[in-house]
């Protein structure tokens, strides 16, 4: 039996745990959430237990898994990781911080254990991490969402969003400076970097187009293996715009594998 905590209350957090609630190899130990926001936490994790402070944490977890965002793996990753728990995050972009990836290192071989990026929003990460063996020339990654999964983020400092009638692009940069600027919106480009040519060689456009009720991603790459194209439209999380039904689903296939006797 795999006894985990689930970092976050938000909506991917809310699906993963509405997915994990029934397997029959994984026991949920406890949610995780700011202090202050038990009361939150435990409205979405009913007769789970709610911690805020990681000295709470149940004996026996053998894994975490980061729903929270940049802030939530940030408090906690390097903890968990130091305290020999692996980490399943969707919060990638936080490791365009390079200290941070630091930090995170040497708590994973202080505590033999292992930080997972899952492949959240975007498909065919396997792909390109492969294509990375033989050497990659170019690497551009295009994020296209509605204007309201802008909301909140940098888009609204170059465009009105609600007045909007075609599409306009907001972001054109490294998908270090993306995921820098944009936290809780541009993980995607921070897996494709991280997958890839890495965070400074990959080239990033963010887009708002009033025209579309689905959020799209395009990587494009060219390298030793030929040429790659990968385009996806994935439906976002009905409590949140701007996150991926699929980002949720990601966790959960990790989790999964995580117990499988079988593994894809």
């Amino acid at each position: 039996m795999l006894s985990l905590a689930l970092i976050g209350h938000g909506a991917i957090a809310a699906e993963v745990l509405r997915h994990l609630q029934n397997e029959p190899e994984v026991q949920l130990a406890c949610g995780v959430c700011r202090p202050g926001r038990e009361e939150a936490a435990r409205a979405v994790f009913g007769d789970v237990p709610v911690i805020s402070d990681l000295a709470a944490l149940p004996e026996g977890v053998a894994l975490a898994v980061d729903c929270a965002g940049h802030p939530g793996l940030r408090a906690h990753g390097v903890a968990l990781l130091s305290r020999g728990i692996d980490v399943l995050t969707v919060s990638n972009g936080a490791l365009a911080d390079a200290g941070f990836v630091v930090a995170l290192n040497d708590a994973a071989r202080a505590g033999n254990a292992r930080l997972q990026l899952l492949s959240g929003a975007i498909g065919a990460i396997d792909v390109l991490a492969a294509a990375s063996v033989g050497g990659l020339e170019r690497v551009d990654y295009t994020g296209i969402k509605p204007p309201a999964g802008w909301k909140g983020s940098a888009a609204e400092d170059v465009l009105d969003l609600d007045a909007l009638d075609t599409a306009a692009v907001h972001f054109e940069g490294t998908a270090r400076e993306a995921a820098l600027r944009y936290p809780k919106n541009a993980n995607v480009a921070a897996t494709v970097a991280l997958a890839g040519i890495g965070m400074d060689a990959t080239r990033v456009r963010l887009i708002a187009d009033p025209t579309r009720t689905a959020n799209r991603h395009e990587i494009d790459a060219v390298g030793a293996f030929g040429l790659f194209e990968f385009a996806i439209e994935g439906n976002p999380l009905p409590g949140n715009p701007a996150s991926s039904a699929l980002t949720a689903m990601s966790a959960v296939r990790a989790v999964r594998e995580r117990v499988a006797r079988v593994g894809v």
